[in-house]
């Protein structure tokens, strides 16, 4: 009840939601069950990963409330990938390293940076590319979300959050690149 409260009047159908989490480590699971049990829909979600099939993200996937998902990894998750080879999903990949620096991007306000990571591949197709010191570098813009969904382990009254761990993975730059 309290995960739910903490989540009134923050969401609407077709919303960007940000989650923290690393596979299953630092996930902010009792926040998805939330979102989920809302049922709020047509849901875009970074994301490091889709969880696997019955936890995490899968709650969501299993309940067709997503309908776009920016990720880096997906392989764990059955249900996700019968959603996307049958086009009921929409995937945008994204590199790992590429992935985190676009939401502490959007975070910090930085519309767009350049990155070697993909310059010549199909993650560079259709980007804008431009030459630095003779190498190719492909312009990623950055990531921001209507809300982000975090895991911490402490956190004040002035939202300074402590992450346990390796809970803290993506959980910071998840926690800054939102409304």
């Amino acid at each position: 009840q309290l995960y739910e409260a903490a989540l009134e009047g923050l969401l609407v159908d077709g919303m960007t939601v940000a989650v923290g989490g690393f596979g299953l480590c630092g996930l902010p699971e009792t926040l998805i069950i939330a979102l989920r049990d809302s049922g709020v829909r047509d849901l875009t979600v970074i994301s490091n990963n889709a969880g696997v099939d019955d936890w995490g993200l899968g709650l969501l996937l299993q309940t067709r409330q997503i309908a776009r998902m920016i990720s880096s990894y997906v392989g764990e998750n059955k249900e996700f990938e019968r959603q996307h080879l049958s086009g009921e999903i929409n995937l945008e990949f994204c590199p790992q390293g590429t992935l985190a620096e676009r939401m502490r991007a959007g975070g910090a306000g930085i519309p767009a940076f350049y990155t070697r990571t993909g310059a010549g591949t199909i993650v560079g197709e259709g980007k804008e590319e431009r030459l630095f010191n003779g190498e190719r570098f492909i312009m990623e813009t950055a990531l921001t979300a209507d809300l982000s969904l975090v895991k911490a382990w402490r956190a004040d009254d002035k939202g300074n959050l402590l992450y346990r761990k390796t809970a803290r993975n993506f959980n910071p730059v998840v926690a800054t690149c939102s409304r």
